[in-house]
């Protein structure tokens, strides 16, 4: 490597730019029609000193209206009953992780109040299922990271909603729930990581040089699924996919993919992927479910 490493650098190169094209960036309006409902893997904070993934996450997030508010459903928060992020604006964010250049934990990302979201999506839940409404937790790093790349100018609103449950089932169900804010212009987001098993990586796979046969067999299999509108299969991920369990030791990071699927229209209509690819032999495989 040449030159002085900088936290973040690819970032600061990006930012202006970009921000100045996101704030240009046409609103949803209801002629646009419901937004898609999207899975990103999120990475972790070096994904801002990778200039390519961050043009990825642009280059998608350009493709569509500007939602006027984003929910995301985030693999690092883990959480029963049910709960929402405080919506007050510019939360500080929850810097969920270690082991990173200092200057990760001091950026920010100070979104507008996300109030009026928080009483529509508490809404839409069953007496069954009530919300806890948190009173000062920010977003985590599974939300405002991808997000402060696709949408750089900290614009719109967002919420964070934990993940209850790792049933694909009620997952499905809790995305069907949901699925109505599409038509108000909401981008509905699962976060995760199409394979995490970052116990398993070597040095070689950490520096991008292998990907291990566990990742790119369990990355085909999951592509081929979701290509073909296939849930069943997808929610049998445990029997039936190759490269189990290492690929998902632990599952929070696959299936936030399922309240993505409940929210779309038809969640066995095939899915578009939109970024793929590989980083520290991980997948970046992300997609969107009309």
């Amino acid at each position: 490597m040449t030159g002085t490493y900088v936290a973040a650098g690819a970032y600061d190169a990006f930012v202006t730019g970009a921000s100045a094209r996101s704030r240009a960036q046409r609103v949803w309006t209801p002629d646009d029609g419901p937004l898609p409902s999207v899975y990103v893997s999120h990475g972790a904070p070096p994904l801002l000193d990778d200039a390519a993934w961050i043009d990825d996450l642009f280059g998608w997030s350009q493709t569509m209206p500007k939602p006027v508010a984003i929910l995301v459903v985030s693999a690092h928060w883990e959480s029963a009953p049910l709960a929402l992020s405080t919506p007050t604006a510019a939360t500080t964010p929850v810097y969920d992780f270690g082991g990173f250049d200092p200057r990760f934990a001091t950026l920010r990302y100070d979104t507008p109040d996300a109030g009026a979201l928080a009483r529509t999506v508490a809404a839409l839940m069953p007496d069954s299922e009530p919300v806890h409404q948190h009173p000062s937790r920010g977003l985590d790093h599974g939300a405002w990271i991808p997000l402060m790349v696709m949408y750089p100018g900290a614009d719109v609103p967002v919420l964070q909603m934990s993940l209850p449950t790792h049933d694909p089932d009620r997952l499905l169900a809790l995305g069907a729930r949901l699925r109505p804010l599409r038509e108000q212009g909401v981008l509905v987001v699962g976060s995760g990581f199409m394979t995490h098993g970052l116990a398993f990586l070597t040095r070689e796979m950490w520096r991008g040089e292998v990907v291990p046969s566990w990742s790119r067999d369990f990355d085909a299999w999951a592509a081929d699924a979701l290509a073909r509108g296939d849930v069943d299969q997808l929610a049998d991920y445990r029997a039936q996919a190759p490269g189990m369990p290492y690929a998902h030791p632990t599952v929070e990071h696959f299936t936030p993919l399922f309240v993505t699927l409940g929210a779309a229209a038809d969640p066995e209509a095939p899915s578009r992927t939109t970024i793929d690819g590989y980083r520290m032999g991980l997948s970046r495989r992300s997609f969107e479910a009309a």
